[in-house]
């Protein structure tokens, strides 16, 4: 964990640092693979194209996430929600579960 018990969440595959928790928003997010974390932050990591997906809690602009090393899908970005009660979600990433590993 980082100085002050943060930990670093990285892929799965290749170790590549994703996210912060500090930057740790939400962990009741589903995705394809199960549970899933919503962060305010991600790093390395390459977006696909956008596309308008219909997600359980409304319509939604998403861009896939993949890791910038290993090129495995890591889960979404939130580019824009149609439903103001989900705007809060905009510009955020959700990670799944079973794709990172809590690190030190």
């Amino acid at each position: 964990m980082e100085p002050g018990g943060n930990p670093l969440y990285s892929c799965r595959n290749c170790r590549n640092p994703l996210a912060l928790g500090e930057d740790l928003v939400s962990k009741n997010f589903i995705a394809k693979s199960g549970q899933a974390y919503m962060f305010n932050h991600a790093m390395n990591i390459v977006l696909g194209p956008k596309q308008d997906r219909q997600m359980l809690t409304g319509l939604y602009t998403l861009a896939d996430i993949f890791c910038s090393k290993c090129g495995e899908e890591l889960g979404w970005k939130y580019v824009q929600a149609y439903d103001l009660k989900n705007r809060f979600k905009e510009g955020k990433f959700v990670l799944e579960k079973i794709k990172m590993v809590e690190e030190d």
